[in-house]
């Protein structure tokens, strides 16, 4: 089916799904192929469960000439071709979002700064890959006047692919960092993919990027793209701010060049989140937003879903930062949490994925910064950190073996703990114990 005659086919059924456990009535199943699954293969489920078509590849899924098979060579490109199709008839407005880290904290500010003047679509979660933007894209409705579109990646290509398929208006890189070295192949290969979205502005006439101003990194990828800038006071930014404190919750205080201060109380652990912060108001203060409508949309966000949440349990108080973590986040983690004063800490580090021959040198890395802050306990998670020995460090080769230990009597008391790892070492699942 040509696309044109598909994205007809959409507007009379705008719901998409890809998995036969959500098929609202009505609508539109893609059935994408992944490594240990087929769709195609439940093609038939998702019209019996009440979608209206099945999009599949496979030419030996439509049976007896129903109609309601579409047949496509390549169901997750006419997916994203769909989307893209879409995103250019509606004409909304797009920014979008990447970076190494603080690239959802991000999406989840400006799209809440944004609040305040506009009606905003924005990535769901971290819905930021091949087949998350695309589903985003195909959210889109006509009452959208903005989207933040959130973008990630772990290979070369992946941000130039994502771009060619938002075509965004502009973007925000948050930051470059030491991770997914085993399928970037460097740190040049980071800068190199993440600088994609900036190459893809280039093509753009009208295209222009949101710029941390004193990050040599993104300066130095960035040329002669138009800017609107952010960072510290001195540098001649468009919005420029400081942290005035952090214990725990980070205070600032932000202007536009040559305006006046607002003071902003934020619910986010880390001084490292001000450049989360700055960027969010930078893209508000660009698209007309109000100064006192933004500093009320970041003093009531909530962080949630273990990205730098305070918790108070009956007997420790837990930063909990157990979503992602790659070198440049732990170092940053660690050294916030040296900032903030408490008689009796504890740090739980989970493995970094994804680090290829540089694993080992990191994690060592990692551990020396942990063991010097001086805590009560270091306990170390993961076959990453098994070879590094720390005063006061115990090692556990699974989050499964840290709940053994909890249950078996080694609960912490009184104590402010950081949890942070990766996502897939599980320790989210702590919290609740501790």
């Amino acid at each position: 089916m040509d696309i044109k005659d598909l994205y007809e086919l959409f507007l009379r059924h705008p719901e998409v799904t890809t998995d036969t456990r959500h098929c609202p009535a009505d609508s539109l199943f893609f059935a994408l192929r992944g490594a240990t699954f087929d769709g195609n293969a439940f093609a038939a489920a998702a019209l019996e469960a009440g979608c209206a078509y099945a999009v599949v590849d496979d030419p030996s899924v439509p049976v007896g000439g129903d109609g309601r098979y579409i047949l496509v060579d390549d169901v997750l490109a006419t997916l994203q071709r769909l989307a893209t199709e879409h995103r250019r008839r509606l004409g909304t407005r797009i920014v979008q979002i990447t970076g190494t880290n603080g690239k959802t904290t991000t999406k989840e500010l400006t799209a809440a700064v944004l609040r305040g003047r506009y009606n905003v679509l924005a990535t769901e979660g971290n819905f930021n890959n091949h087949i998350g933007v695309p589903k985003t894209l195909l959210r889109l409705r006509p009452e959208h006047e903005l989207a933040v579109v959130e973008t990630g990646a772990n290979h070369p290509g992946e941000i130039a692919r994502l771009s060619g398929i938002v075509e965004p208006d502009c973007g925000l890189i948050t930051n470059v960092g030491r991770a997914h070295l085993e399928g970037f192949g460097s740190f040049d290969g980071v800068v190199h993919t993440k600088g994609e979205l900036y190459d893809w502005l280039r093509r753009s006439p009208e295209g222009f990027i949101f710029l941390h101003k004193g990050d040599t990194v993104l300066e130095g990828i960035a040329g002669s793209l138009p800017r609107f800038t952010y960072g510290e006071p001195g540098l001649g930014c468009d919005v420029e701010g400081e942290v005035t404190a952090c214990a725990p919750f980070l205070r600032l205080r932000w202007r536009p060049a040559g305006g006046t201060w607002h003071e902003v109380q934020t619910h986010l652990i880390g001084a490292y989140n001000l450049w989360n912060v700055l960027a969010a108001v930078a893209v508000g203060m660009r698209f007309g937003v109000e100064p006192a409508r933004i500093t009320s949309a970041l003093e009531s966000y909530v962080p949630s879903n273990s990205r730098s949440e305070l918790r108070q349990t009956d007997r420790n108080t837990l930063i909990v930062d157990a979503y992602n973590a790659n070198p440049t986040s732990m170092k940053a983690a660690l050294d916030n949490f040296a900032l903030i004063p408490h008689p009796h800490k504890m740090v739980i580090l989970g493995d970094m994925r994804e680090l290829g021959e540089a694993s080992a040198e990191e994690h060592r890395r990692v551990a020396a910064r942990a063991g010097a802050l001086g805590c009560e306990a270091v306990w170390l998670v993961g076959p990453e950190f098994a070879s590094c020995e720390l005063p006061c460090s115990r090692h556990f080769a699974s989050v499964d073996e840290v709940k053994a230990a909890i249950a078996g009597g080694e609960r912490p008391e009184g104590r402010l703990i950081l949890i942070k790892g990766s996502n897939g070492t599980h320790l989210f699942e702590l919290p609740d114990l501790l």
